[in-house]
């Protein structure tokens, strides 16, 4: 298998080139070719339009997922490519950006949605509490905030909110529903 990350884009690219290819360290869209990738979708066009490149005889196939490959020559996952909010300073990655938070020991799992700002998404974190923290919210969401502002990739963050229970997929507790979080999160912010 081959693995290459290219410039992030919700476009058909129809031809490969490799100038698609984005320089090590940078967050792109991972593509794979190989003898196990996939022709087309079974009577799915448009999926196969958008997620197909071509190159001669090979194939390279857009996973939807989104990393980096680091100096080592490890490729590095940042989230789905989907789930990305597009905020006005940027990009910004769940991976990246819920990994940070999670770190904290009240907290069970958070998510980064984007709610619509203009042109722009304002990105959002949810956040599902441990079930035994003794602090309160509004203490948990100022030690979030002071967080947020460490990191150069989070410390656009300034909303966060308490979900009582992630929406998840039934067959994986992991799977977080993060289309239904934004919209609700969206509800909170437009409040």
């Amino acid at each position: 298998m081959t693995i290459k990350v290219i410039r992030i884009s919700d476009e058909p690219i129809e031809k490969w080139s490799d100038d698609l290819e984005v320089p090590d360290g940078e967050i792109g869209e991972f593509a794979v070719c190989g003898p196990v990738v996939t022709k087309e979708y079974y009577n799915k066009p448009e999926c196969t339009k958008l997620a197909k490149i071509y190159d001669g005889k090979k194939l390279y196939h857009r996973m939807g997922d989104v990393g980096y490959k680091g100096k080592d020559g490890d490729f590095w996952f940042c989230g789905r490519k989907s789930h990305r909010v597009r905020a006005k300073g940027g990009d910004m990655f769940t991976i990246c950006c819920e990994g940070v938070f999670n770190a904290h020991p009240s907290v069970f799992r958070t998510a980064l949605v984007g709610v619509p700002d203009g042109d722009w998404e304002k990105p959002v974190i949810c956040v599902e509490l441990e079930k035994d923290t003794d602090k309160s919210s509004e203490e948990i969401i100022g030690e979030l905030k002071k967080t947020a502002g460490n990191f150069e990739h989070t410390k656009n963050i300034d909303t966060f909110l308490i979900h009582p229970s992630f929406p998840v997929d039934i067959r994986h507790n992991a799977k977080i529903f993060r289309e239904k979080l934004a919209l609700w999160a969206k509800e909170k912010v437009e409040r």
